[in-house]
C-alpha cells in the first residue's frame, strides 16, 4: 500500500496538516489549483493575550477569475514579514521552546519571497524537518494531470504510483467514491482531533487548530507525539 496526501500549500498550517503528512507515503502539493482568497493559503491564526489573531501575507489581486496558487505573487512593498515576526516575538517569546526555533524562523521569514507557494512550501518543509517527516514531495503542476475534484485526485495518485488516498473528513462531501473504486484507488479518512496542551495566556482557555507555531513553541520536541495519534 502506498498512501498519497494531496493538499494545497498553506501558510504555517495547523497540527492536523502535519498529522496527515505523517500518516502518508507521498505528498502531492496542489499548486496548480485555484487560489482561495481569504482562505488559509496566505494566512493563519496564532494566540495572543487578546485571543486569536490572523497573520496574513499580502498578495497582489489578479484580474483573472481563476488564479492558480503557483501564480500568486506576494506584495513585498508591505513590511509583512517584519510585522509577523514582531507579532510572534511579542506573543510567544515567553513560550518554553520559542528560542529553540526562533532564529531559523526569523531567517526564513526575512528572505525575499516573490511567490506565495514558494514561501508556504519553504515553511512547511522546515516544519517537516523539525518533526522528522521525511516524505517525497511532488508538485501537481509537474505531473501533467488535469481535471477537477475526484478525477484530478485519482490521476494524481496514479501519477505518483499511489494506490491509496488519505483524505480529510471534508472529502466525504464532494468525492465520487464510485470513481475511486473503479480506478482501483482505495480511500482512507484522516482521524484527527486537536489535542490539548499547555498554551500561553491560559486565562483565555485552550484555542484549538492554531498555526503549528503555537504547538512548536509550547511543546517543542513533544509535538511529535501528537502525530502518532489516530
Amino acid at each position: 500500500m502506498k498512501i498519497a496526501v494531496i493538499h494545497q500549500p498553506q501558510y504555517l498550517p495547523y497540527l492536523g496538516f502535519f498529522h496527515k503528512l505523517y500518516h502518508s507515503d507521498v505528498f502531492v502539493v496542489m499548486d496548480s489549483v485555484q487560489f482561495e482568497r481569504r482562505g488559509i493559503q496566505h494566512r493563519n491564526k496564532i494566540k495572543t493575550n487578546k485571543g486569536e489573531q490572523w497573520l496574513t501575507v499580502p498578495v497582489f489581486h489578479s484580474s483573472r477569475e481563476e488564479e492558480r496558487i503557483d501564480q500568486v505573487q506576494i506584495d513585498s512593498e508591505l513590511p509583512w514579514s517584519r510585522k509577523h515576526w514582531q507579532t510572534l516575538l511579542t506573543n510567544y517569546s515567553p513560550a518554553p521552546y520559542f528560542e529553540k526555533y526562533a532564529d531559523q524562523l526569523q531567517e526564513l521569514l526575512a528572505k525575499e519571497w516573490n511567490h506565495l507557494c514558494e514561501l508556504d512550501m519553504a515553511l512547511i518543509q522546515w516544519v517537516m524537518e523539525i518533526l522528522g517527516i521525511d516524505k517525497p514531495i511532488f508538485y501537481l503542476s509537474s505531473l501533467g494531470v488535469e481535471g477537477s475534484k475526484s478525477s484530478l485526485l485519482i490521476d494524481a495518485c496514479k501519477a505518483v504510483g499511489a494506490d491509496t488516498y488519505l483524505s480529510g473528513s471534508g472529502g466525504k462531501r464532494y468525492m465520487d467514491m464510485s470513481a475511486f473504486a473503479a480506478a482501483g484507488i482505495a480511500t482512507i479518512w484522516q482521524e484527527f482531533n486537536s489535542p490539548s496542551y499547555v498554551q500561553l495566556f491560559p486565562e483565555l482557555g485552550f484555542l484549538p487548530n492554531l498555526s503549528i507555531l503555537d504547538t512548536l513553541f509550547c511543546c517543542g520536541p513533544e509535538t511529535h507525539k501528537f502525530l502518532e495519534l489516530n
